[in-house]
Protein backbone atom coordinates (compact mmCIF):
# COMPACT_ATOMS: atom_id res chain seq x y z
CA UNK A 1 0.00 0.00 0.00
CA UNK A 2 1.65 3.21 -1.20
CA UNK A 3 -0.65 5.73 0.50
CA UNK A 4 0.93 6.11 3.93
CA UNK A 5 -2.16 7.78 5.38
CA UNK A 6 -4.45 4.91 4.40
CA UNK A 7 -1.95 2.48 5.85
CA UNK A 8 -1.74 4.52 9.06
CA UNK A 9 -5.54 4.48 9.25
CA UNK A 10 -5.47 0.66 8.94
CA UNK A 11 -2.99 0.36 11.82
CA UNK A 12 -4.91 2.77 14.05
CA UNK A 13 -8.12 0.95 13.17
CA UNK A 14 -6.54 -2.34 14.21
CA UNK A 15 -5.41 -0.71 17.46
CA UNK A 16 -8.98 0.50 18.08
CA UNK A 17 -10.38 -2.97 17.44
CA UNK A 18 -7.79 -4.48 19.79
CA UNK A 19 -8.73 -1.97 22.51
CA UNK A 20 -12.44 -2.81 22.18
CA UNK A 21 -11.66 -6.53 22.35
CA UNK A 22 -9.54 -5.94 25.46
CA UNK A 23 -12.45 -4.11 27.10
CA UNK A 24 -15.04 -6.72 26.12
CA UNK A 25 -12.97 -9.76 27.15
CA UNK A 26 -11.26 -8.03 30.09
CA UNK A 27 -7.70 -8.83 28.95
CA UNK A 28 -4.62 -6.65 28.59
CA UNK A 29 -4.67 -4.33 25.58
CA UNK A 30 -1.11 -5.37 24.73
CA UNK A 31 -2.17 -9.01 24.37
CA UNK A 32 -5.20 -8.21 22.24
CA UNK A 33 -2.99 -6.09 19.96
CA UNK A 34 -0.61 -9.01 19.46
CA UNK A 35 -3.46 -11.35 18.54
CA UNK A 36 -5.08 -8.77 16.26
CA UNK A 37 -1.73 -8.28 14.50
CA UNK A 38 -1.39 -12.00 13.82
CA UNK A 39 -4.95 -12.33 12.48
CA UNK A 40 -4.74 -9.12 10.46
CA UNK A 41 -1.52 -10.19 8.75
CA UNK A 42 -3.09 -13.56 7.87
CA UNK A 43 -6.31 -12.08 6.45
CA UNK A 44 -4.92 -8.96 4.77
CA UNK A 45 -1.95 -10.90 3.44
CA UNK A 46 -4.26 -13.48 1.86
CA UNK A 47 -6.65 -10.91 0.36
CA UNK A 48 -4.32 -8.11 -0.73
CA UNK A 49 -0.73 -9.31 -0.58
CA UNK A 50 1.97 -10.53 1.79
CA UNK A 51 3.41 -7.09 2.45
CA UNK A 52 0.13 -5.16 2.34
CA UNK A 53 0.18 -4.44 6.09
CA UNK A 54 3.59 -2.79 5.77
CA UNK A 55 5.07 -4.28 8.95
CA UNK A 56 8.61 -3.93 7.60
CA UNK A 57 8.24 -0.40 6.23
CA UNK A 58 10.60 2.17 7.66
CA UNK A 59 8.05 4.40 9.39
CA UNK A 60 6.22 1.48 11.02
CA UNK A 61 9.53 0.02 12.20
CA UNK A 62 10.52 3.39 13.66
CA UNK A 63 7.23 3.92 15.51
CA UNK A 64 7.26 0.35 16.82
CA UNK A 65 10.87 0.66 17.95
CA UNK A 66 10.16 3.99 19.62
CA UNK A 67 7.21 2.41 21.38
CA UNK A 68 9.38 -0.39 22.74
CA UNK A 69 12.06 2.04 23.91
CA UNK A 70 9.72 4.52 25.62
CA UNK A 71 7.61 1.74 27.18
CA UNK A 72 10.76 0.12 28.55
CA UNK A 73 11.91 3.51 29.87
CA UNK A 74 8.57 3.96 31.67
CA UNK A 75 8.90 0.49 33.17
CA UNK A 76 12.32 1.43 34.51
CA UNK A 77 11.02 4.76 35.81
CA UNK A 78 8.31 2.90 37.76
CA UNK A 79 10.97 1.02 39.74
CA UNK A 80 10.97 2.73 43.10
CA UNK A 81 14.66 3.07 44.13
CA UNK A 82 13.72 2.35 47.73
CA UNK A 83 11.88 -0.84 46.72
CA UNK A 84 14.78 -1.91 44.53
CA UNK A 85 17.22 -1.42 47.40
CA UNK A 86 15.09 -3.48 49.76
CA UNK A 87 14.18 -6.10 47.15
CA UNK A 88 17.56 -6.47 45.46
CA UNK A 89 18.12 -9.97 46.79
CA UNK A 90 14.70 -11.13 45.61
CA UNK A 91 15.14 -9.50 42.19
CA UNK A 92 18.56 -11.10 41.80
CA UNK A 93 17.51 -14.61 42.86
CA UNK A 94 14.23 -14.70 40.92
CA UNK A 95 15.68 -12.92 37.88
CA UNK A 96 18.70 -15.22 37.58
CA UNK A 97 16.52 -18.30 38.09
CA UNK A 98 14.17 -17.00 35.41
CA UNK A 99 17.11 -16.64 33.03
CA UNK A 100 19.25 -19.72 33.60
CA UNK A 101 16.50 -22.36 33.80
CA UNK A 102 14.99 -21.71 30.32
CA UNK A 103 18.33 -20.70 28.82
CA UNK A 104 19.92 -24.07 29.58
CA UNK A 105 16.72 -26.13 29.38
CA UNK A 106 15.40 -24.75 26.08
CA UNK A 107 18.85 -24.95 24.46
CA UNK A 108 19.14 -28.63 25.46
CA UNK A 109 15.64 -29.44 24.21
CA UNK A 110 16.22 -27.64 20.89
CA UNK A 111 19.46 -29.59 20.34
CA UNK A 112 18.61 -33.06 21.62
CA UNK A 113 14.90 -33.26 20.80
CA UNK A 114 14.47 -31.01 17.76
CA UNK A 115 17.92 -31.73 16.33
CA UNK A 116 18.98 -28.12 15.89
CA UNK A 117 22.66 -27.26 15.50
CA UNK A 118 24.57 -26.16 18.63
CA UNK A 119 24.60 -22.52 17.50
CA UNK A 120 20.87 -22.41 16.70
CA UNK A 121 20.11 -24.25 19.95
CA UNK A 122 22.01 -21.70 22.03
CA UNK A 123 20.19 -18.93 20.16
CA UNK A 124 16.89 -20.63 21.01
CA UNK A 125 17.95 -20.77 24.65
CA UNK A 126 18.70 -17.04 24.63
CA UNK A 127 15.44 -16.12 22.88
CA UNK A 128 13.32 -18.25 25.21
CA UNK A 129 15.09 -17.19 28.41
CA UNK A 130 13.54 -13.74 28.31
CA UNK A 131 10.67 -12.21 30.14
CA UNK A 132 8.73 -9.30 28.68
CA UNK A 133 9.14 -6.01 30.49
CA UNK A 134 6.81 -4.42 27.92
CA UNK A 135 3.96 -6.87 28.51
CA UNK A 136 4.47 -7.13 32.27
CA UNK A 137 4.60 -3.36 32.71
CA UNK A 138 1.50 -2.88 30.55
CA UNK A 139 -0.38 -5.46 32.63
CA UNK A 140 0.89 -4.06 35.94
CA UNK A 141 -0.20 -0.59 34.84
CA UNK A 142 -3.68 -1.61 33.71
CA UNK A 143 -4.33 -3.58 36.91
CA UNK A 144 -2.78 -1.03 39.26
CA UNK A 145 0.00 -3.34 40.48
CA UNK A 146 2.64 -0.87 39.26
CA UNK A 147 2.05 1.20 42.40
CA UNK A 148 2.39 -1.76 44.79
CA UNK A 149 5.49 -3.30 46.31
CA UNK A 150 4.46 -6.64 44.79
CA UNK A 151 4.29 -5.28 41.24
CA UNK A 152 7.53 -3.35 41.57
CA UNK A 153 9.30 -6.50 42.77
CA UNK A 154 8.10 -8.34 39.66
CA UNK A 155 9.39 -5.55 37.41
CA UNK A 156 12.76 -5.58 39.19
CA UNK A 157 13.08 -9.35 38.68
CA UNK A 158 12.14 -8.90 35.00
CA UNK A 159 14.99 -6.42 34.61
CA UNK A 160 17.55 -8.84 36.06
CA UNK A 161 16.19 -11.63 33.87
CA UNK A 162 16.47 -9.61 30.65
CA UNK A 163 19.87 -8.26 31.64
CA UNK A 164 21.08 -11.87 31.73
CA UNK A 165 19.58 -12.42 28.28
CA UNK A 166 21.32 -9.40 26.77
CA UNK A 167 24.67 -10.36 28.31
CA UNK A 168 24.34 -13.95 27.05
CA UNK A 169 23.47 -12.79 23.54
CA UNK A 170 26.46 -10.46 23.51
CA UNK A 171 28.95 -12.96 24.96
CA UNK A 172 27.92 -15.89 22.75
CA UNK A 173 27.15 -14.25 19.41
CA UNK A 174 28.22 -10.59 19.36
CA UNK A 175 31.98 -10.03 19.39
CA UNK A 176 33.36 -7.57 21.93
CA UNK A 177 34.87 -4.78 19.86
CA UNK A 178 36.12 -1.25 20.34
CA UNK A 179 32.59 -0.06 19.57
CA UNK A 180 31.28 -2.14 22.46
CA UNK A 181 33.82 -0.56 24.79
CA UNK A 182 32.84 2.94 23.62
CA UNK A 183 29.16 2.14 24.18
CA UNK A 184 29.79 0.82 27.70
CA UNK A 185 31.96 3.80 28.70
CA UNK A 186 29.59 6.44 27.29
CA UNK A 187 26.59 4.69 28.84
CA UNK A 188 28.21 4.56 32.27
CA UNK A 189 29.02 8.28 32.07
CA UNK A 190 25.43 9.04 31.01
CA UNK A 191 23.99 6.94 33.82
CA UNK A 192 26.04 8.94 36.32
CA UNK A 193 25.41 12.40 34.80
CA UNK A 194 21.68 12.11 34.03
CA UNK A 195 20.44 11.79 37.66
CA UNK A 196 22.47 14.92 38.52
CA UNK A 197 21.63 16.99 35.42
CA UNK A 198 17.97 16.11 34.79
CA UNK A 199 16.26 17.47 37.95
CA UNK A 200 18.20 20.74 37.76
CA UNK A 201 17.46 21.13 34.06
CA UNK A 202 13.76 20.43 34.60
CA UNK A 203 13.48 22.86 37.51
CA UNK A 204 15.01 25.68 35.48
CA UNK A 205 13.37 25.16 32.09
CA UNK A 206 10.51 22.69 32.60
CA UNK A 207 6.80 23.16 33.21
CA UNK A 208 6.07 24.75 29.84
CA UNK A 209 3.61 23.92 27.09
CA UNK A 210 6.52 23.10 24.77
CA UNK A 211 7.04 19.82 26.71
CA UNK A 212 10.78 20.30 27.17
CA UNK A 213 10.91 17.35 29.59
CA UNK A 214 9.64 14.88 26.98
CA UNK A 215 12.08 16.17 24.37
CA UNK A 216 14.99 15.87 26.80
CA UNK A 217 14.06 12.27 27.67
CA UNK A 218 13.61 11.29 24.01
CA UNK A 219 17.01 12.84 23.21
CA UNK A 220 18.66 10.66 25.85
CA UNK A 221 16.77 7.55 24.72
CA UNK A 222 17.47 8.04 21.01
CA UNK A 223 21.10 9.03 21.60
CA UNK A 224 22.06 6.02 23.70
CA UNK A 225 19.79 3.81 21.61
CA UNK A 226 21.63 4.79 18.45
CA UNK A 227 24.97 4.22 20.16
CA UNK A 228 23.80 0.79 21.31
CA UNK A 229 22.78 -0.18 17.77
CA UNK A 230 26.13 1.10 16.45
CA UNK A 231 27.87 -1.19 18.95
CA UNK A 232 25.76 -4.24 17.91
CA UNK A 233 23.75 -4.06 21.13
CA UNK A 234 20.05 -3.26 21.58
CA UNK A 235 18.50 0.19 22.19
CA UNK A 236 16.01 -1.21 24.70
CA UNK A 237 18.66 -2.00 27.33
CA UNK A 238 19.95 1.58 27.92
CA UNK A 239 16.32 2.77 27.86
CA UNK A 240 15.52 0.58 30.85
CA UNK A 241 18.59 1.72 32.78
CA UNK A 242 17.87 5.39 31.98
CA UNK A 243 14.39 4.88 33.40
CA UNK A 244 15.85 3.33 36.55
CA UNK A 245 18.41 6.07 37.20
CA UNK A 246 15.76 8.75 36.61
CA UNK A 247 13.10 7.01 38.70
CA UNK A 248 13.65 9.48 41.53
CA UNK A 249 13.07 12.42 39.16
CA UNK A 250 10.74 11.31 36.37
CA UNK A 251 9.01 8.62 38.41
CA UNK A 252 7.91 11.18 41.00
CA UNK A 253 6.58 13.62 38.40
CA UNK A 254 3.13 12.11 37.95
CA UNK A 255 2.00 14.65 35.36
CA UNK A 256 5.04 13.96 33.18
CA UNK A 257 4.51 10.21 33.50
CA UNK A 258 0.86 10.69 32.56
CA UNK A 259 1.77 12.65 29.43
CA UNK A 260 4.38 10.10 28.40
CA UNK A 261 1.86 7.30 28.89
CA UNK A 262 -0.61 9.12 26.64
CA UNK A 263 1.99 9.37 23.89
CA UNK A 264 3.18 5.81 24.38
CA UNK A 265 -0.07 3.88 24.76
CA UNK A 266 -2.10 6.14 22.49
CA UNK A 267 0.23 6.06 19.49
CA UNK A 268 3.45 4.08 19.83
CA UNK A 269 2.87 0.74 21.56
CA UNK A 270 -0.01 -0.34 19.26
CA UNK A 271 2.48 -0.30 16.41
CA UNK A 272 4.93 -2.33 18.48
CA UNK A 273 2.52 -5.02 19.66
CA UNK A 274 0.55 -5.31 16.41
CA UNK A 275 3.80 -5.50 14.43
CA UNK A 276 5.10 -8.24 16.74
CA UNK A 277 1.97 -10.28 16.11
CA UNK A 278 2.17 -9.76 12.35
CA UNK A 279 5.55 -11.51 12.21
CA UNK A 280 4.06 -14.86 13.13
CA UNK A 281 3.94 -17.12 10.06
CA UNK A 282 0.81 -19.19 10.49
CA UNK A 283 1.62 -21.42 7.45
CA UNK A 284 5.02 -22.26 8.98
CA UNK A 285 3.33 -23.23 12.24
CA UNK A 286 0.74 -25.33 10.45
CA UNK A 287 3.49 -27.12 8.51
CA UNK A 288 5.36 -28.15 11.67
CA UNK A 289 3.12 -27.65 14.71
CA UNK A 290 5.09 -30.05 16.92
CA UNK A 291 8.16 -27.80 16.80
CA UNK A 292 6.12 -24.90 18.13
CA UNK A 293 4.54 -27.07 20.82
CA UNK A 294 7.90 -28.42 21.97
CA UNK A 295 9.46 -24.95 22.13
CA UNK A 296 6.47 -23.46 23.94
CA UNK A 297 6.49 -26.13 26.63
CA UNK A 298 10.30 -25.94 26.83
CA UNK A 299 10.04 -22.25 27.76
CA UNK A 300 6.97 -22.56 29.98
CA UNK A 301 8.01 -25.63 31.96
CA UNK A 302 11.61 -24.55 32.50
CA UNK A 303 10.43 -21.11 33.65
CA UNK A 304 8.04 -22.78 36.08
CA UNK A 305 10.75 -25.09 37.40
CA UNK A 306 13.22 -22.24 37.86
CA UNK A 307 11.04 -19.32 39.00
CA UNK A 308 8.34 -20.82 41.24
CA UNK A 309 10.72 -22.29 43.87
CA UNK A 310 12.77 -19.09 43.80
CA UNK A 311 9.68 -16.96 44.44
CA UNK A 312 8.46 -19.28 47.21
CA UNK A 313 11.72 -18.82 49.12
CA UNK A 314 10.59 -15.24 49.78
CA UNK A 315 7.44 -16.46 51.56
CA UNK A 316 4.82 -15.53 49.01
CA UNK A 317 1.46 -17.31 49.24
CA UNK A 318 0.80 -19.92 46.56
CA UNK A 319 -1.55 -17.68 44.54
CA UNK A 320 0.87 -14.75 44.66
CA UNK A 321 3.83 -16.97 43.76
CA UNK A 322 1.94 -18.53 40.85
CA UNK A 323 0.93 -15.14 39.44
CA UNK A 324 4.52 -13.91 39.91
CA UNK A 325 5.83 -16.98 38.05
CA UNK A 326 3.37 -16.63 35.18
CA UNK A 327 4.29 -12.97 34.72
CA UNK A 328 7.96 -13.96 34.63
CA UNK A 329 7.08 -16.59 32.00
CA UNK A 330 6.04 -14.00 29.46
CA UNK A 331 8.31 -13.02 26.60
CA UNK A 332 8.29 -10.56 23.74
CA UNK A 333 10.77 -7.71 23.34
CA UNK A 334 14.15 -9.35 23.92
CA UNK A 335 12.88 -12.70 22.64
CA UNK A 336 11.96 -11.30 19.23
CA UNK A 337 15.12 -9.18 19.21
CA UNK A 338 17.25 -12.27 19.87
CA UNK A 339 15.44 -14.28 17.20
CA UNK A 340 15.83 -11.47 14.65
CA UNK A 341 19.52 -11.21 15.55
CA UNK A 342 19.93 -14.94 14.87
CA UNK A 343 18.11 -14.69 11.55
CA UNK A 344 20.07 -11.64 10.41
CA UNK A 345 23.41 -13.30 11.23
CA UNK A 346 22.56 -16.70 9.74
CA UNK A 347 22.45 -18.52 13.07
CA UNK A 348 18.91 -19.79 12.51
CA UNK A 349 16.81 -20.46 9.40
CA UNK A 350 13.64 -18.52 8.48
CA UNK A 351 11.56 -21.53 9.59
CA UNK A 352 13.31 -21.66 12.95
CA UNK A 353 12.81 -17.92 13.28
CA UNK A 354 9.05 -18.25 12.70
CA UNK A 355 8.79 -20.96 15.34
CA UNK A 356 10.83 -18.98 17.86
CA UNK A 357 8.88 -15.77 17.32
CA UNK A 358 5.57 -17.64 17.50
CA UNK A 359 6.70 -19.26 20.74
CA UNK A 360 7.80 -15.94 22.20
CA UNK A 361 4.51 -14.27 21.28
CA UNK A 362 2.48 -17.21 22.60
CA UNK A 363 4.41 -16.90 25.85
CA UNK A 364 3.28 -13.27 26.03
CA UNK A 365 -0.35 -14.25 25.58
CA UNK A 366 -1.02 -17.61 27.25
CA UNK A 367 0.64 -17.15 30.69
CA UNK A 368 -0.86 -13.67 31.06
CA UNK A 369 -4.37 -14.84 30.24
CA UNK A 370 -4.06 -17.75 32.68
CA UNK A 371 -2.56 -15.53 35.38
CA UNK A 372 -5.25 -12.84 35.15
CA UNK A 373 -8.10 -15.33 34.84
CA UNK A 374 -7.21 -17.75 37.65
CA UNK A 375 -4.37 -16.49 39.86
CA UNK A 376 -4.63 -12.71 40.12
CA UNK A 377 -3.95 -11.67 43.75
CA UNK A 378 -6.81 -9.21 43.90
CA UNK A 379 -6.13 -8.54 47.58
CA UNK A 380 -2.82 -6.90 46.62
CA UNK A 381 -4.35 -4.43 44.18
CA UNK A 382 -4.93 -0.84 45.32
CA UNK A 383 -8.37 -0.51 46.88
CA UNK A 384 -9.40 2.25 44.47
CA UNK A 385 -8.69 0.07 41.45
CA UNK A 386 -10.62 -2.90 42.81
CA UNK A 387 -13.58 -0.69 43.76
CA UNK A 388 -13.62 0.92 40.32
CA UNK A 389 -13.65 -2.47 38.64
CA UNK A 390 -16.49 -3.73 40.82
CA UNK A 391 -18.48 -0.55 40.12
CA UNK A 392 -17.97 -0.95 36.38
CA UNK A 393 -19.36 -4.47 36.59
CA UNK A 394 -22.46 -3.22 38.40
CA UNK A 395 -22.97 -0.29 36.01
CA UNK A 396 -21.48 -1.37 32.68
CA UNK A 397 -23.05 1.56 30.83
CA UNK A 398 -21.20 4.18 32.87
CA UNK A 399 -18.92 6.22 30.59
CA UNK A 400 -16.27 6.97 33.23
CA UNK A 401 -12.89 5.32 32.84
CA UNK A 402 -10.02 4.94 35.24
CA UNK A 403 -7.17 7.30 34.45
CA UNK A 404 -4.69 4.45 34.79
CA UNK A 405 -6.06 2.61 31.76
CA UNK A 406 -3.85 3.63 28.84
CA UNK A 407 -5.66 1.80 26.12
Amino acid sequence: MENVWFLAAVWVGLALIATLLAIWFKVSTALSEIIVGTIAQLIIGALVGRNALGSSSGWVTFLAGTGAIVLTFLAGAELDPAIFRTKWKEALVVGLAGFFAPFLGAAAIAHYILGWTPASSWLAGVALSTTSVAVVYAVMLELGFNTTEYGKAILAACFVNDLGTVIALGLIFAPFTLRTLVFVVVSMVAFVVLPFLTPRFFRKYGGRVSELEAKFILLALFGLGGLALWADSEPVLPAYVIGMVLAGTVGNDHMLIRRLRTLTFGLLTPFYFIRAGSFVSVPALVAAPLVFIVLFFAKSVTKLIGVFPAVKTFRYARQEATYYTLMMSTGLTFGTISALFGLSHGVITPEQYSHLVATVIASAVVPTIIANAFFMPVHLRPAADVSAEEESRVEPAAPARSARQPG
